[in-house]
C-alpha cells in the first residue's frame, strides 16, 4: 500500500478496524496509521483492538455511528423478527432461522439481496418465514420496518458496526444482537433489545420468546430504540468530529 502523509494534520476513520482478510500485513496498517494524528473508530472495542495492535490510547477517538433515521407507521403484528441488508456468510442468517423455529408463533421475515444459496434455508423455515429479495426501493424497505417487531443480528465477527443495525433502530425497532464488534455496545448502551453471546442460538431464542411474550419489555425496547434515534445523530457526530479537528489544529 503506498500512501503519502498529508500536508496537514488528518483524521482515519477505521469503520471496520482492520479488515480479517488484510489482518496479518501489520507493517501495512502500522504504516498507514502512522500517518494520521487520530483514528477514529464507532466502539469501545474498536478502540481497544487498535490499541491492543500497538496505537497509543490518545491516539484512537470513539465517536458513534449515527443511525439511519426513518419514519415509519409501526403496523407490526408482535411476532414478526426481521432480518435486514445484504444475506452474506457471515450475517448467520441460519441462526436468524433455528431461533424464530424455536419460539412457539415467531415468524422471520428476511429482507436483502442474497449472496449465498438459500434454497436449504427456506425449505428448513417452511411457512415460518417470508423472504423479499433483491434490492428493494425505500418504500419496501419502510414497509417491511414497519411490519417488524423486533429485529435479529447473528454476526459472525466480521465487522465493527453494522448499516442494517443502525437502520433498524433509527426506525425504532428493537434489536437482538451477537455481541460482535460494536453491535452490542450499541444495543446495550442504549437497552434497545438484548444482547447474547456470538452462536448461542439458544440465548438468541430466549430473548426473542421474552420480547415477544412481554408486553411491558418490548415497550422498553422500543423506548431504547427511540433513545438510540435521538442520540446518535449526524448532528452529534459531526459536532464531535469538529472538536477532533479543533484539537489536533
Amino acid at each position: 500500500m503506498r500512501c503519502n502523509r498529508p500536508r496537514s494534520a488528518a483524521v482515519l476513520t477505521a469503520h471496520d478496524i482492520i479488515p480479517r482478510r488484510t489482518l496479518s500485513k501489520t507493517e501495512m496498517w502500522q504504516t498507514l496509521f502512522g500517518r494520521f494524528e487520530r483514528i477514529v473508530v464507532h466502539s469501545e472495542r474498536g478502540r481497544a483492538q487498535l490499541v491492543d495492535f500497538g496505537l497509543a490510547d490518545d491516539k484512537v477517538r470513539v465517536i458513534g455511528h449515527p443511525v439511519f433515521r426513518s419514519e415509519v407507521d409501526r403496523r407490526d403484528d408482535g411476532r414478526t423478527a426481521l432480518c435486514l441488508g445484504l444475506i452474506r456468510p457471515y450475517k448467520g442468517t441460519e441462526d436468524a432461522v433455528e431461533a424464530v423455529l424455536g419460539v412457539d408463533g415467531a415468524r422471520l421475515l428476511v429482507v436483502g439481496d442474497p449472496r449465498i444459496p438459500l434454497d436449504g434455508l427456506r425449505r428448513t423455515a417452511g411457512d415460518r418465514a417470508e423472504w423479499r429479495l433483491g434490492y428493494l426501493p425505500n418504500a419496501e424497505l419502510r414497509r417491511a420496518l414497519s411490519e417488524s417487531t423486533v429485529a435479529l443480528f447473528p454476526y459472525r465477527a466480521e465487522i465493527d458496526v453494522s448499516g442494517a443495525l443502525l437502520q433498524v433502530l433509527g426506525a425504532g425497532v428493537p434489536a437482538i444482537v451477537y455481541d460482535i464488534g460494536g453491535l452490542g455496545e450499541v444495543v446495550g448502551r442504549f437497552g434497545a433489545g438484548a444482547v447474547v453471546e456470538p452462536g448461542d442460538v439458544d440465548a438468541m431464542s430466549a430473548a426473542l420468546r421474552g420480547l415477544l411474550g412481554d408486553v411491558d419489555a418490548l415497550a422498553a425496547a422500543r423506548r431504547g430504540a427511540e433513545r438510540a434515534r435521538e442520540e446518535l445523530t449526524w448532528d452529534a457526530s459531526a459536532a464531535a468530529h469538529l472538536e477532533l479537528y479543533r484539537e489536533i489544529a
